[in-house]
């Protein structure tokens, strides 16, 4: 990994972030010198999210960006999440991460690798033959929202109010459904970040995995992508379960990341 594609990597992750909450009714993006946050102002906290919007070398220098954050989330009833990479942190300071945010009251909840590709490798298998429908109207919105929710076990309400806002689906947006007879079974969402593809929102119904459903949708986004905005370059950050399916896809890993939750407030 280079020090240029870490940066992208994080540059691209607070970019797709800032396009879904601008596209939520109440979203709001505010950047500050030491923190950067997209703020969705929904329940599911993961649509809530902080970053670092500079390495930190001391920890005075990552309880402030942390505080910022916990200052402006405060003034709300949401949970919310600040995510990092260690390789934004000195080094004597990734092993004080996980303490120095339990101090602030946020718990390590997701852990992501981000992972990036110039192009796609063929596939090594057959795909399925998916019926795939792009995303254009309100029950693409909810298949999206609903696909989502059930895979990250959150109530289809919180995703509906999170993720089915027309705003996530604008011009900067190529998402498509993957339907097995005629009922969403996964999604994926392409999303033009600063001239690359981001990949959002990959998401599979627990009885469609290991059928390489993810993958037939994710490639329909990319090719649309490419039609659409001209990009190759793709970048996304993967669970540890899906990474294997990147990297057989083509995607080489750069860096992890790190997810911290904070309750909302009161519970």
């Amino acid at each position: 990994m280079s020090r240029a594609e870490i940066d992208e990597s994080h540059a691209q992750f607070r970019g797709a972030w800032r396009l879904m909450t601008l596209g939520l009714p109440r979203g709001e993006v505010v950047e500050r010198a030491d923190v950067f946050i997209t703020a969705g102002h929904v329940t599911w906290s993961l649509m809530n999210m902080a970053f670092l919007n500079r390495p930190a070398e001391t920890e005075a220098e990552l309880l402030r960006a942390v505080d910022s954050a916990a200052s402006y989330f405060a003034q709300g009833p949401h949970g919310w999440a600040f995510t990092l990479t260690p390789e934004w942190l000195a080094p004597g300071l990734r092993e004080q991460a996980d303490a120095l945010l339990a101090s602030r009251g946020l718990k390590p909840g997701m852990a992501t690798t981000g992972m990036v590709a110039d192009r796609l490798l063929e596939p090594v298998r057959p795909l399925p033959p998916l019926d795939l429908r792009p995303v254009r109207d309100t029950w693409g919105y909810n298949a999206v929202a609903d696909v989502n929710a059930a895979s990250y076990d959150t109530p289809q309400a919180l995703g509906r109010e999170a993720l089915a806002a027309p705003g996530i689906f604008g011009p900067e947006s190529r998402a498509f459904v993957g339907c097995h007879d005629g009922a969403p079974s996964t999604s994926t969402v392409a999303l033009r970040v600063d001239g690359i593809a981001y990949i959002a929102l990959v998401a599979t119904l627990a009885e469609h995995r290991r059928k390489s459903a993810a993958e037939t949708v994710l490639r329909r986004a990319l090719e649309e992508a490419k039609h659409a905005w001209g990009l190759e370059r793709t970048v996304l950050h993967a669970t540890e379960a899906g990474a294997p399916v990147y990297r057989r896809m083509g995607y080489r890993d750069v860096a992890p990341f790190v997810s911290y939750f904070a309750p909302p407030k009161g519970a």
